[in-house]
């Protein structure tokens, strides 16, 4: 059972499973998506640690509002939530759309960020392999339908809005993030970047955000698509809960973390 928030003037609906005295993490979903679509990520993480999902703005339970939906609009709400529902700071999991709200997050309140995660993201709109009109994405099209059920059966804001929401996030999504390389190289937070090898950010997108990360790890998951923590979810959980629980890595032949050690001192 969910419960709601006032954020920012956004009634906003999040759950919140797991141990009460365990690290908060906050599971941040991906675009035109739910809470719902984290239940394998859910079950694993909660045993160790306080896990909150919020649905973001246009999301979910979680109302529309006026004007466009923007990234940054929604790392403000998450920044709110982390302030006035968790009290404090979280490690951050992000997939897509969330990841790049994480990324936005630990940039500018990097003090609210124990740990982030991103999950298939990118940090610039042309950063990806395939745009919604190469898909031929349409609010009614077979391809959406998945996320289109998970919308009607959930929004406040009733089944016939999906039209108005899913053309908003198209726009989104073809405009934004436009974060530069300078801009990752000063997020300092400790991060994971999660990709499956089939995923939508193009690889050397991936890798030029994992070489700029001041403190990052990578793992490229074989086999994979966009869809990765549906596909994968043992080998996600296991990576997630490896890296959150881990130190820095002490490895037997550093070559980049010792060029990063040499440049910090």
């Amino acid at each position: 059972m969910g419960e709601y928030a006032d954020l920012n003037g956004v009634r906003t609906y999040y759950e919140v499973q797991g141990t009460s005295n365990g690290e908060p993490l906050m599971l941040l979903h991906g675009g035109l998506a739910t809470a719902e679509t984290w239940g394998p990520q859910i079950a694993a993480l909660s045993e160790r640690y306080l896990v909150y999902v919020p649905e973001r703005r246009a999301h979910g339970h979680t109302q529309d509002v006026e004007g466009p939906l923007t990234y940054e609009d929604m790392a403000t709400d998450t920044v709110a939530f982390l302030k006035e529902i968790v009290s404090g700071p979280a490690h951050l999991v992000g997939w897509s759309d969330g990841g790049i709200v994480g990324l936005l997050v630990a940039l500018g309140d990097a003090d609210l960020v124990r740990k982030l995660i991103v999950i298939g993201t990118n940090f610039h709109y042309e950063g990806v392999s395939v745009t919604p009109q190469d898909m031929g994405m349409s609010a009614d099209g077979p391809e959406m339908a998945f996320l289109r059920s998970l919308y009607e059966a959930a929004s406040p804001d009733g089944p016939e809005h999906w039209p108005v929401v899913f053309d908003k996030v198209i726009r989104m999504w073809t405009t934004s993030p436009t974060m530069t390389v300078g801009d990752v190289a000063r997020i300092v937070t400790p991060t994971l970047v999660l990709v499956g090898d089939d995923d939508m950010p193009r690889l050397s997108h991936t890798t030029a955000m994992f070489e700029a990360l001041p403190s990052g790890q990578l793992a490229v998951v074989p086999g994979a698509s966009h869809a990765l923590p549906m596909e994968k979810p043992q080998q996600v959980n296991q990576l997630v809960l490896e890296f959150l629980s881990g130190a820095e890595p002490e490895t037997m032949i550093p070559i980049r973390r010792r060029r990063r050690e040499a440049f910090r001192g």
